[in-house]
């Protein structure tokens, strides 16, 4: 029974389809849309797929209305649409939000998959805490102690929001993207290098939090349509996974069939 994954953030929406609804199945088909081109999906990208959805699980960010609008693109299958509400325990998290449900869902699944990557790599040992960093329109970064409790993380402006914001704050800086340097002595190096090292000096600080809370490294996990420009400045050891939100439904998905 083959599982679709949807992902909708604030800029776009990604999807992937699933042999089955467990961590480690084959992904049989993906791709991603902007949210304004969410009609196309039924007849486009989901037009052609190698096997029809049994089920789905969703994590949405964008609100009730764009939740509205992907499900109206579903109703080709005969599936019932499910989306993640965060909780104060699930997927082996334990949520130490002050508000469990105020989490943000996507924060609440990319915790969820990071788990199971620590789980899954340490298997006849003590499991480690994470560092779980998503790069995308905003940033976050959050910390998973050794036993899967959520101790907390930042919320920062991505890349773009950033620079969106000195632009409309300042005259003079209306310039094109440049390049990443340790002493930037160009406007564009220094817009470009400035947004990156303030999104790498949050992960890393998050890194010493992590680091004197639990006494040991955390396992560094970095996702997010971004991740490939804050990777290459990272002091820390750490790995990007671009499938860690469809990782952390799998293991949602696969848990709840379970019971």
């Amino acid at each position: 029974m083959s599982f679709l994954a949807i992902d909708i953030g604030n800029t776009r929406l990604k999807w992937a389809l699933y042999a089955s609804p467990q961590p480690g199945s084959p992904m049989l088909a993906h791709g991603a849309q902007f949210l304004e081109n969410i009609e196309k999906l039924a007849e486009h990208d989901w037009a052609r797929l190698p096997a029809t959805p049994g089920s789905m699980l969703g994590s949405n960010v964008a609100g009730d209305a764009m939740r509205h609008r992907v499900e109206e693109q579903m109703e080709l299958w005969d599936i019932e649409p499910r989306w993640v509400a965060s909780s104060a325990q699930a997927g082996g998290v334990t949520n130490g939000y002050d508000h469990p449900g105020r989490l943000g869902a996507d924060r609440f699944v990319a915790l969820i998959g990071a788990r199971h990557h620590v789980l899954a790599r340490m298997r006849g040992q003590t499991p480690r805490p994470a560092l779980v960093v998503m790069v995308g329109t905003a940033v976050t970064v959050d910390a998973l102690d050794a036993e899967g409790r959520f101790l907390g993380g930042l919320i920062l402006p991505g890349h773009g929001i950033m620079l969106r914001s000195l632009e409309g704050g300042t005259a003079g800086l209306r310039v094109p993207t440049g390049e990443v340097r340790e002493f930037p002595t160009n406007t564009s190096d220094a817009l470009t290098s400035g947004g990156n090292y303030a999104i790498t000096g949050a992960i890393e600080r998050m890194h010493r939090h992590i680091v004197k809370r639990c006494g040991q490294e955390p396992v560094t996990l970095m996702t997010g349509g971004a991740g490939w420009k804050v990777s290459p400045a990272l002091d820390i050891p750490h790995e990007l996974i671009d499938s860690l939100i469809f990782d952390g439904l799998l293991a949602l998905q696969a848990h709840r069939l379970a019971l």
